[in-house]
Parts: C-alpha cells; sequence; structure tokens
C-alpha cells in the first residue's frame, strides 16, 4: 500500500499544480493595451485610432485600452504630434503611465507611424511600469529621408525637397519645435545629423552610450516591427525594420545587420533577436494600409493574446 502511494504522489502533486496554473490563468486580466498615434491623427479619431482601441476590445474580452492624448484636447493632440518636443512628450506619456493604477503590472503597447519610434523612448527611458510587448506598426526608427509620398529617388522634385528640408531641419530652433525634423536622418551629413539631433540620435545611441537604454529594452518579451512594402509615405521604408541608407549617399540601404547599431548591439537588438524576441513583420500595402483581418492574426492574436 505504502509503495502505491508513493508512486500516485508525484501524479497527484502534478494534477494538484496543473488545476491551479488553470485557475490562476483564468482568473487573469488581459494586459492592459497602450496605443500611440501617428502624424497627423489622434487619440481618438473613430476612423483611426478609435477603431483600433474598439477591434482589441472586442476581441480580448475585458482588456483595458488607453489611447494616449498629448493635449487637452483631440485639436492639441493632433498640432503636438506636428510642433511639440518629443522629448517632452514622452516625458508626458512617461507620467501618464505611472499614474495609471490599471497599467503598474505591466501593459502591451503598439505606436503607428511617428508613434512607433517614440514608444521605443518610452521602454528605453521609463521602465516602469513595465512594457511587456512593443509593437511598432510603420515606425520610423532610424528615421526619414524624404517628405510624405514623394515618388522615390529618380524625382528632381524630391530631391530638390530634402534639400530645402535638410537645410533647416538641424537649425536649432526648428529641432526643439518640429517633431518630424527631431528624426529628420541625413545619409549624406552623418556627422551633423548626429551632432544636431536631439531625440532620434539620442535613442538610437548613436553618441553617448546610455547603459539604461540597452538594459531596458532588452526586458521586452517581444519587440515587433511592421514593415510597409508598397509604403510612399516613409522614405526609406525599410527604416521600419532599422535599416537605412549607406552613409554618404540616398540609394543603397543597409539592413539592420549590417549598421554598427546591431553589430556593436548599441540598444540590444542582438539578444532580443538571438532569443527570437526581435519580430519583423510586413504588409504588401501603403503606409498603415491593413487591413482588420491582418490586424487580428499578426498582432492581436500572436502578441496581445
Amino acid at each position: 500500500m505504502a509503495n502505491n502511494i508513493e508512486l500516485r504522489l508525484p501524479i497527484l502533486i502534478s494534477f494538484c499544480l496543473c488545476l491551479l496554473n488553470s485557475v490562476v490563468h483564468c482568473n487573469a486580466s488581459p494586459v492592459p493595451v497602450v496605443i500611440w498615434h501617428g502624424m497627423g491623427d489622434s487619440c481618438c479619431n473613430p476612423l483611426s485610432m478609435g477603431s483600433i482601441k474598439k477591434l482589441i476590445e472586442e476581441k480580448i474580452k475585458g482588456v483595458y485600452v488607453t489611447s494616449l492624448e498629448i493635449g487637452d484636447n483631440i485639436a492639441e493632440d493632433t498640432l503636438n504630434g506636428f510642433f511639440m518636443n518629443v522629448n517632452d512628450q514622452v516625458k508626458i506619456v512617461c507620467g501618464k503611465l505611472a499614474n495609471d493604477t490599471k497599467l503598474q503590472e505591466g501593459y502591451n503597447a503598439i505606436g503607428f507611424s511617428q508613434g512607433g519610434q517614440f514608444l521605443r523612448a518610452v521602454a528605453q527611458r521609463c521602465p516602469n511600469p513595465p512594457m511587456l510587448n512593443l509593437i511598432s506598426v510603420g515606425g520610423q526608427q532610424q528615421g526619414v529621408y524624404g517628405f510624405p509620398r514623394c515618388p522615390g529617388d529618380n524625382s528632381t522634385v524630391c530631391n530638390i525637397v530634402r534639400e530645402m528640408l535638410n537645410v533647416g531641419a538641424y537649425v536649432s530652433y526648428i529641432q526643439n519645435h518640429l517633431v518630424q525634423a527631431e528624426y529628420w536622418h541625413d545619409p549624406l551629413n552623418e556627422d551633423k545629423y548626429k551632432k544636431a539631433s536631439i531625440f532620434l540620435a539620442d535613442i538610437n545611441q548613436e553618441n553617448v552610450k546610455n547603459p539604461a537604454y540597452k538594459a531596458n529594452l532588452e526586458k521586452l518579451k517581444n519587440f515587433v516591427m511592421v514593415q510597409f512594402l508598397k509604403d510612399t509615405m516613409v522614405e526609406p521604408k525599410e527604416s521600419e525594420w532599422f535599416g537605412f541608407y549607406k552613409p554618404g549617399q540616398a540609394k543603397d540601404i543597409n539592413t539592420l545587420f549590417e549598421t554598427p547599431l546591431y553589430t556593436e548591439d548599441w540598444l540590444g537588438l542582438k539578444v532580443l533577436n538571438s532569443t527570437s524576441r526581435l519580430h519583423f513583420l510586413s504588409s504588401d500595402t501603403d503606409h498603415l494600409q491593413f487591413t482588420e483581418t491582418w490586424f487580428i492574426n499578426n498582432i492581436i492574436n500572436k502578441f496581445l493574446m
């Protein structure tokens, strides 16, 4: 009899542990979700962030979703996406997250277009409350060197506009007050970019290396990046996967894996990749032009459930 009990005891213990685990998971609340809109959009536009928020809430019952608003109303939120220093915006968001009692156990973050790199700055600078999954949907992680809907490198107009932007992008006043200048990345003058950039060069560790930035990003469960393969808004579109023009010209592209940011692992991306936590997704569409089905299958089901 004693031998039978000894044989059955591990089975009983295993069964009880499995039962307890099931109860815990059944009673657990869904991980909250924080979303940050892109340029020209707002927190609560029913055709964009409003519909995304609603879709997540429909697919994940009981989930808490907050769409970030920078300012006191939708109009201010939209304007601040153009004219408020990004570092100030990130600081405001860090305060909002820290004061939100529903986020203290951790949250998933989804940034759309420029909101993608802005939320990465939050992950790097503000580890509390902890960001669990970071999802960048069309975020320009290496910045841009072009203007929206630019027809491409062969366009004379495109090159003229690039030069005009380049003349003003690194002027101190413009850097401090024009959001898009803060992630304008001139491959023809990398030294000037690194010296003048007050946001992108910092979060990409291109000057002083901040060990906390790397350590905080390495804590992510997953870092997901979505590239739009027919993007006419972001130039180059490869920036959405941390690719960018090779220094000194604006035609040939270095992939993430060919940059010192990765080879010297300034951000911990090599660590994330080696542990299968760095994900490269794509949509064969123009900028942010994804379907509900694509978003459900690739984002909600894989990383939010």
